[in-house]
């Protein structure tokens, strides 16, 4: 895989280290050796005509440059290095990153690109071809096969996802948000069945919405001909944020954890629970609905603010 690095008008070192390393037309010539294999010291200053104290020169300045890695290695003689090229694509960045104007990363979910689960019947799964394995069977929601679920319910627990983490390194988040089609579940479906769900980013509690019901006297808009009348059809679009003062539900306050808190440049990924708490007032369930389902062409989305 090709394995790219980034230089920022901003961070002024690291631009004159490289600046400095792809001056010289023997480090070029080195990066070029370096290009399909690994090389010691000695070896680089024979291909080059060399004498090895000025190859371990060059090799220096291309490290530190971030270029090459250099690795110590046992030899004939004492110890020697290794130098292995690390960086495929180089690109300078002249935008200053300290800039007022903030940039978006937005990454879109599955409701079956889930990671973890707890499900209790009623409970399943459906794509536009239908039902994945069988309903109210805790299994199915283990089967490969259920990222191409449309649609998913159950009666009480959560579904967890883990959302690539899009933001570049040593950027400040300053707002997310996670957004989804969602309503109640209950048998059948029963539009005055209220459920408390809940949102977890990265193990904070979020914010809780509380559904009015499971709503199913109409068909929803997206629903494929297969899908039968009488269940759940469509639901709300909900969205979570979380900024520097607070958490939020369709923009009103439902609680003071903040963005900092959520620790999101830790991991490579974002973390997102979705549920009913056990000791819930309204523990009613609730059904995902993805873009092939319900009321809204979207999948679940996450947005980072940087």
């Amino acid at each position: 895989m090709a394995k790219f690095k980034e230089y920022h008008m901003d961070k002024t070192e690291e631009l004159l280290d490289l600046g400095k390393a792809l001056s010289s037309p023997e480090r070029l010539q080195m990066l070029q050796l370096l290009y399909d294999r690994s090389l010691i010291i000695g070896e680089i200053a024979r291909e080059l005509g060399l004498p090895a104290s000025s190859a371990a020169f060059h090799a220096r300045i291309l490290e530190k440059a971030g270029l090459i890695r250099m690795e110590e290695q046992p030899g004939t003689r004492g110890s020697t290095k290794l130098c292995t090229r690390t960086v495929d694509y180089v690109t300078v960045n002249l935008v200053q990153q300290n800039t007022p104007v903030s940039e978006v990363a937005t990454m879109e979910m599955p409701v079956g690109g889930f990671t973890a689960c707890q499900v209790f019947p009623t409970c399943g799964l459906w794509s536009v071809d239908g039902v994945l394995g069988n309903e109210d069977m805790e299994q199915c929601f283990y089967f490969p096969e259920r990222i191409r679920a449309g649609i998913l319910w159950t009666s009480a627990g959560y579904v967890e996802y883990k959302f690539p983490n899009g933001v570049p390194g040593k950027r400040k988040p300053k707002k997310l948000s996670f957004s989804g089609e969602i309503c109640s579940e209950a048998t059948n479906y029963r539009e005055d069945w209220k459920s408390d769900i809940t949102v977890w980013i990265n193990g904070r509690e979020c914010g809780t919405w509380t559904s009015p019901g499971d709503m199913g006297e109409r068909r929803g808009r997206l629903n494929p001909a297969l899908w039968p009348d009488g269940r759940s059809q469509y639901g709300f679009w909900i969205t979570w944020e979380v900024d520097g003062e607070g958490c939020y539900v369709n923009g009103q306050r439902a609680g003071d954890c903040t963005i900092d808190e959520l620790c999101l440049m830790e991991e490579a990924f974002v973390k997102v629970r979705l549920g009913n708490k056990e000791d819930a007032e309204h523990v009613g369930g609730f059904n995902l609905f993805g873009k092939d389902f319900g009321d809204y062409s979207q999948d679940l989305i996450l947005t980072i603010t940087y």
